[in-house]
């Protein structure tokens, strides 16, 4: 099973509300074809792991990779799993960052408990980074 994490700039021009129906869409899609995964928007970027079987990730990354509401998508990640690390979400997702970043930081813990180390540390400190 293939897992890949990738960080991409979304164009100006994505609102909220068309993430709200990409993700929508994704879930759809993913559960069609067994992936799973974590997806972090933060209004500027996004912040995403995909796992499932090799040739449903490789495709959905080739789309995401060519979609005009990402640039620059550079993978921070890739590696052959053994089990799921998020779970059977068809796409787990968290939005923008509490005032603070701590209930994200808790919540984004929490979304991350069964990834490998490396995997939850992109994502938490991402948001701390996000946080400051």
């Amino acid at each position: 099973m293939l897992q890949i994490v990738y960080i991409s700039s979304a164009l100006s021009s994505v609102t909220n509300a068309d993430v709200s129906s990409l993700l929508a869409r994704s879930r759809t899609n993913n559960q069609r074809d067994g992936i799973t995964g974590l997806l972090f928007f933060n209004g500027q970027r996004f912040l995403q792991a995909l796992e499932g079987p090799d040739e449903h990730v490789e495709r959905t990354i080739a789309k995401i990779a060519t979609d005009p509401r990402h640039r620059a998508l550079v993978t921070l990640s890739r590696r052959t799993i053994v089990a799921r690390e998020f779970g059977d979400w068809a796409m787990a997702s968290f939005g923008p960052l509490d005032r603070d970043g701590k209930v994200a930081i808790a919540r984004i813990d929490t979304l991350t408990a069964q990834a490998s180390p490396n995997v939850r540390a992109l994502f938490t400190s991402y948001a701390r980074l996000r946080a400051a």
